[in-house]
């Protein structure tokens, strides 16, 4: 088998693994990150949504082979200790304003979210309902409008 290497949440990891086998399944049957859940597999409903080097993707998309030795990915996992605290404050305001119903999509959208967030302050504005009509993670439950608040609300602490 191919070795595979790169950064997850902060820590060096190898793999053996086929080099086409998809950088979801790699975390979460071999590394055992259970964060990124699995939807569709087709990079449409983005449950998934994780970082590669601080921007958005969605592993079920990506075979392994396509990540690099020099890439960082973070899952929801890692995303606290990008700001060094226990919650990230997307996680915080996500608590506050009592989003999660099931639950299943919600690590994806606040990885999108925080990416998004991310993009926007880096162009040095503020975020706007445009930017927030771009995201397309799908929430089951349709807590749409609590999910917007709750960005609104962690992009004010980030």
């Amino acid at each position: 088998m191919p070795q595979h290497t790169f950064k997850l949440n902060g820590t060096q990891v190898t793999v053996d693994v086929a080099d086409d086998v998809r950088l979801l399944w790699v975390l979460r049957d071999i590394l055992g990150v259970t964060g990124p859940k699995y939807g569709c597999g087709l990079n449409v409903c983005k449950s998934c949504t994780s970082h590669i080097n601080g921007k958005a993707f969605n592993p079920c998309s990506v075979p392994v082979s396509k990540i690099k030795e020099t890439d960082e990915i973070t899952t929801i996992e890692g995303l606290p200790d990008t700001v060094g605290r226990d919650l990230h404050p997307m996680q915080e305001a996500w608590l506050a304003e009592d989003v999660a119903q099931c639950g299943y999509c919600q690590p994806g959208q606040i990885m999108a979210a925080v990416a998004l967030v991310r993009k926007v302050k880096a162009e040095g504005r503020e975020i706007t309902d445009a930017d927030l009509d771009e995201l397309r993670n799908i929430c089951r439950c349709g807590t749409y409008t609590r999910i917007r608040t709750a960005i609104k609300k962690g992009a004010e602490n980030m």
